[in-house]
C-alpha cells in the first residue's frame, strides 16, 4: 500500500508573475503563491511589472484563486530610493499582498516601520548561507529567508535543524542560474552601464568570449572550447523536479521557480510539471518515483539551457556550464493562448503568439486535464472569415478543437 506524506507538511509552489497574463497562467496551472514586482524597488526592470492599478487588480485576482502574492522590493537602495518607499509599502499592504521580498537592511528597517504587521521575506540577494544570519533576520521580525543558491542539501538540512519553528526557508528549485556568486555580477554595469543589482541585467554572461594575453593579440588560450570562441560564463539551468523528496526533507517550505522574464508557455509548462510532481509525492512517494522521467519529459518542452542540480548535490564543476552556445534548447513553439471556449460549437478563441497554419498539428497544454494534440482543420479570423494561416502577432482566431479547453490553456507546436 502506498505511504502518504502528511498533508500538513506540504511545500508551497511559488511561481513568477512577470505581468498580469503570466500571473493568470500561474494561478490557472496550480501555483500556491506568485511573486511579482511593481514599477519600483525590484530587480527585474525589464519585466513588464505592475503599476498601482494593475497590482491591485492582480492581487485581487490571485486572492480569488486562493493564491498568495509576494511583492519584490529587493533592490540595494541608495539614499534617494527611500523617497516615497514607505508610502508604497502601505499601498501594497492595503491591496492585500501577503509579503514583501527585501534584500537591503535599510529597506527592511523602513518596511518594519511603515507596515509593521506585514510579512517580510529576505531575498536570495541578501546571501544567507548560515543559520546565524537567518536567526538574525528572524529576531528582527522576518518571517522567511530565501536561501542563497550556493547551499547544498546537507547544509540546508543543518540550517533547518537550528531555525525550525522560528522562520521559514524558501529555495529556488528551477530556472536560470547566474554565473556570479548570489547574482552579484558587475559585467552588465561594466560593459553596458546597466546595473544587474538595480534590475537592469543585460545577461552579458551569455555572450561569446575569447581569452587573450595582452602581448599576444589574436592568440587564444587553450581554455577555449572551439575555434569560434567560448561561452565559458554561461551556466546551465537549474532543475530539481527529480529531487523533491530530498528538498522537502531538508526543511524547505517553499519551492521557488525562477523566470519573471519568461513566456506564459514557460510558466504554464513548469508550473504544471512541478504541481503534478509535488502532488504525486505527497499522495504516493512510489508514484512520484515511477513518474520522474515523465516530469522531466514535460519540463524539457519549455525552452532551457540544459539542466543541472546547481549546488544541491555538491559543488558544481565544468559539467554545470555550457561552453558551445548561448541559445536555449527549444522543442516546441508557443503559438497561442486560449481566450474562451464554446462547448456547444466546439470552437476555441485563440490569441496567436507565433505563426501556425491550417493542417498543422498543435498540442494543447491544459491546466486541469491531460494535454492533447490535434490537426487544425477549421480556422476563422475575428471577422468570421476562413483562413489558412495565422501570421499576425496576437491575431484573434477561432479554431475547432476536439476536446474541452479553458482560458489560459496554452497552444504549442512541436518543432
Amino acid at each position: 500500500m502506498s505511504r502518504r506524506v502528511k498533508k500538513i507538511n506540504k511545500v508551497e509552489l511559488l511561481v513568477p508573475a512577470g505581468d498580469f497574463e503570466r500571473l493568470k497562467v500561474a494561478v490557472a496551472f496550480g501555483a500556491d503563491a506568485v511573486y511579482m514586482g511593481g514599477t519600483a524597488f525590484g530587480l527585474r526592470a525589464k519585466a513588464k511589472n505592475f503599476d498601482h492599478g494593475q497590482m491591485a487588480e492582480a492581487i485581487k485576482y490571485a486572492k480569488a484563486g486562493n493564491v498568495k502574492t509576494y511583492i519584490t522590493a529587493n533592490i540595494f537602495a541608495h539614499n534617494k530610493d527611500f523617497e516615497n518607499m514607505g508610502e508604497y509599502f502601505k499601498q501594497v499592504e492595503s491591496m492585500g499582498a501577503d509579503a514583501l521580498i527585501i534584500s537591503d537592511p535599510g529597506v527592511f528597517s523602513l518596511a518594519r516601520e511603515a507596515v509593521p504587521e506585514m510579512q517580510l521575506h529576505i531575498s536570495t540577494q541578501a546571501n544567507n548561507t548560515n543559520y546565524r544570519s537567518i536567526l538574525f533576520w528572524a529576531e528582527l521580525g522576518a518571517s522567511r529567508v530565501i536561501l542563497a543558491r550556493e547551499l547544498s542539501l546537507e547544509e540546508i538540512s543543518d540550517i533547518h535543524s537550528k531555525v525550525a519553528g522560528k522562520i521559514e526557508l524558501e529555495a529556488f528549485v528551477h530556472g536560470s542560474v547566474c554565473m556570479a556568486y548570489s547574482g552579484r555580477c558587475f559585467l552588465s554595469a561594466y560593459m553596458n552601464d546597466r546595473d544587474a543589482n538595480r534590475g537592469e541585467c543585460s545577461n552579458n554572461c551569455r555572450f561569446k568570449y575569447h581569452l587573450t594575453e595582452e602581448k599576444r593579440p589574436g592568440e587564444y588560450f587553450p581554455v577555449i572550447s572551439e575555434d569560434e570562441g567560448t561561452y565559458i560564463l554561461n551556466s546551465k539551468d537549474l532543475c530539481m523536479i527529480q529531487h523533491i523528496p530530498e528538498i522537502a526533507a531538508a526543511g524547505v517550505a517553499s519551492f521557488k521557480i525562477e523566470g519573471r522574464m519568461k513566456t506564459p508557455h514557460y510558466v504554464a509548462t513548469v508550473t504544471k510539471a512541478y504541481r503534478k510532481a509535488i502532488d504525486d509525492f505527497y499522495e504516493s512517494p512510489e508514484h512520484y518515483n515511477d513518474n520522474k522521467l515523465y516530469y522531466m519529459k514535460e519540463i524539457m518542452k519549455s525552452a532551457n539551457r540544459d539542466f543541472s542540480t546547481g549546488f544541491y548535490l555538491g559543488k558544481p564543476g565544468a559539467e554545470s556550464q555550457i561552453f558551445d552556445g548561448s541559445t536555449h534548447n527549444k522543442t516546441y513553439d508557443f503559438v497561442g493562448i486560449v481566450k474562451t471556449y464554446d462547448a456547444e460549437t466546439g470552437f476555441a478563441v485563440i490569441e496567436q503568439r507565433n505563426k501556425f497554419c491550417l493542417g498543422d498539428r498543435l498540442e494543447f497544454l491544459r491546466a486541469h486535464k491531460a494535454n492533447f494534440s490535434q490537426e487544425i482543420i477549421e480556422m476563422y479570423d475575428n471577422e468570421g472569415n476562413a483562413v489558412i494561416s495565422a501570421p499576425h502577432a496576437q491575431q484573434i482566431l477561432k479554431i475547432k478543437v476536439e476536446q474541452e479547453v479553458r482560458p489560459f490553456d496554452i497552444v504549442r507546436m512541436k518543432l
